[in-house]
């Protein structure tokens, strides 16, 4: 019988006008948090594909029984950095030369193509019928039918269930293990270092610094200018010692990298709360009570700058920053001014928290403010060879890799 009712499984592609209804009844039975502890909550805000829908090629998929959809999975690809080399040629791959004669001992990115497995649901009541087990296969499908390389997941560390599923099932392996950090945003702003001088960057010019400095960083987007030119971006900031740069004025990257400041820090801002918005669920009344508490306080006497709990027992939205990096003794505390300045814009905007996800040895992780009861340690990413028959070339099978310093987080697929 059990046999049957894999066999009456269908797996197909999302069907946005028909489909709908289905999928957000079973993302509502999923969320069932357990019982007298605190859980998140994810509104998708009525777009399934939300978290993938920035993304250059996507696909959602839903398992059906008939006609009731019973579970879904989310994929996309992309082309990202894996490796390094020494360049031995100069190569002029955009409007302006990436690499210059002076470049040419130095490293460039080993790109390869990656997908990305995220928001696999399955009905509570038809687990362990190997729904989850045939999305993921059909899912892989799509990505060697692409060209895909790797495939990857992002899990929580104890989330025995998804882990054991990937890398006892699926043939996944504990590759990397990032930090979400979180930090709440108050009522009143952060104060901003007046030693430091924050600059707004053009998407071209962070684009032109991104590659120039950091596009050797491991799970770097090849189209990284899709990203910082997309509507979602808020923006690109750049932050080096007062007084630090020639006649007081920016004069664009190219300039700005021909004579850098002794220490300097860079990231860019993605506004998540127009794709979802989160909620923690499960808290008993004195805790909801003395959160409200704090923020009032806060709010009434904001020259005191007390730490207020933000509002995240009701929908609320969040500020994602990525692309996080910089050079020199000072640039944690770079780093620390710009994460001020991004928490004041999150306030103006009206979200809960700013959250960014780094290394586990990211250098610049000491100039970032979280609080730890919010943030995750360690976030769990399983990587999976999909092909034997692809070329080692350079870098040689990703999978047995070891982490470097530092890892782009892509923010379309957060």
């Amino acid at each position: 019988m059990g046999e049957e009712r894999v066999n009456m499984i269908v797996v197909r592609e999302f069907d946005p006008r028909t489909d709908g209804f289905g999928v957000e009844e079973v993302e509502r039975r999923c969320e069932v948090g357990p019982g007298g502890k605190l859980s998140l909550f994810t509104d998708l805000l009525g777009d399934p594909i939300c978290r993938v829908r920035n993304s250059p090629a996507f696909l959602m998929l839903v398992a059906e029984i008939g006609e009731e959809i019973v579970g879904m999975i989310r994929g996309c690809i992309k082309t990202v950095t894996c490796g390094k080399k020494l360049s031995r040629t100069v190569k002029n791959s955009y409007s302006y030369n990436v690499i210059s004669n002076n470049d040419l001992s130095k490293p460039v990115p080993v790109y390869t193509k990656v997908a990305y497995i995220l928001g696999l649901r399955v009905s509570p009541s038809h687990r362990r019928m190997g729904i989850g087990l045939k999305l993921v296969h059909q899912m892989e499908a799509w990505f060697r039918q692409n060209g895909a390389e790797y495939s990857y997941i992002a899990t929580e560390n104890d989330n025995h269930a998804s882990v054991k599923l990937f890398t006892d099932k699926c043939g996944y392996s504990k590759f990397r293990t990032p930090s979400i950090l979180v930090n709440p945003v108050f009522a009143h702003r952060v104060p901003v270092s007046n030693r430091v001088t924050i600059i707004k960057l053009t998407p071209y010019d962070a684009e032109l610094l991104y590659r120039r400095r950091f596009a050797t960083t491991e799970f770097f987007p090849r189209d990284i200018d899709s990203v910082l030119k997309n509507k979602l971006n808020v923006g690109n900031f750049l932050a080096v010692p007062r007084g630090s740069l020639n006649s007081g004025l920016w004069v664009g990257s190219e300039n700005f990298l021909s004579d850098p400041p002794e220490s300097w820090a860079v990231l860019s801002v993605w506004n998540c709360k127009d794709v979802f918005r989160l909620e923690v669920r499960g808290a008993s009344r004195v805790k909801r009570t003395f959160a409200k508490t704090t923020r009032v306080v806060d709010k009434a006497l904001p020259f005191l700058r007390l730490p207020s709990v933000p509002a995240v027992f009701r929908p609320f939205g969040l500020y994602f920053m990525y692309g996080l990096g910089g050079e020199g003794p000072r640039a944690a505390k770079m780093t620390k001014a710009l994460c001020g300045h991004v928490h004041n814009l999150a306030k103006e905007s009206g979200c809960g928290v700013v959250v960014t996800e780094v290394a586990n040895r990211e250098p610049l992780k000491l100039g970032i403010p979280h609080w730890k009861m919010l943030s995750c340690a360690e976030d769990l990413w399983c990587i999976k060879r999909l092909g034997e028959d692809y070329s080692d070339g350079s870098v040689g099978d990703w999978t047995k890799s070891p982490p470097g310093l530092s890892i782009f987080v892509d923010p379309r697929e957060f």
